[in-house]
């Protein structure tokens, strides 16, 4: 009893310590900034959590809208592009490129393509894969180009392009467009 006491009587007399609030079920305080005499002032709210969406251009087929991010992996925007010399098929293309020095990476969708069986016979040479259960296409190009296509919808097929030193960025890349179109 009398440890209970003397817990409470310090809690009482000295509120915000992670102990008293952890048993009062509280959140700890949290510093928000200085007063006047520069000393830490105290909240019981937390901070607000920064802003962590990253800004995003939407490439259209149609109704349907692709959000890319803005500037992915820190890259400089270096221009577009409307054709992809890989297609078998004349196709509307909309693509993005970005670079880091002689690396670059292309990131647009192709428009048209409506069925597993058009997208599949869309590139020679390509390998077939699933991306989280649509058809995907992986092939490497003459130069070295890496490229990832999936059919994300009927007639919108999203398209990831990357020379070799930026190979790494095309998975969490196409992670990154999958979650933001399936919302």
């Amino acid at each position: 009893m009398r440890r209970t006491a003397a817990v409470l009587l310090v809690c009482g007399l000295m509120p915000g310590l992670a102990a008293c609030d952890a048993l009062a079920g509280q959140a700890p305080p949290a510093d928000t900034g200085t007063d006047a005499g520069s000393r830490p002032v105290r909240s019981a709210s937390p901070p607000p959590k920064p802003d962590t969406q990253r800004q995003t251009i939407a490439l259209a087929c149609n109704s349907t809208k692709v959000p890319v991010p803005a500037s992915p992996a820190g890259l400089a925007r270096a221009g577009s592009f409307a054709r992809l010399e890989s297609l078998r098929r004349r196709t509307k293309v909309r693509g993005l490129t970005w670079q880091q020095d002689d690396e670059r990476l292309y990131v647009g969708v192709v428009c048209g393509v409506y069925t597993a069986e058009q997208f599949v016979t869309l590139v020679a040479r390509s390998k077939l894969s699933a991306y989280w259960g649509k058809p995907a296409l992986q092939w490497t190009t003459r130069n070295g180009l890496r490229n990832f296509m999936w059919l994300e919808r009927p007639g919108t097929a999203v398209y990831i392009g990357a020379t070799p030193g930026l190979t790494a960025e095309i998975r969490p890349l196409a992670s990154e467009i999958g979650r933001r179109v399936d919302k």
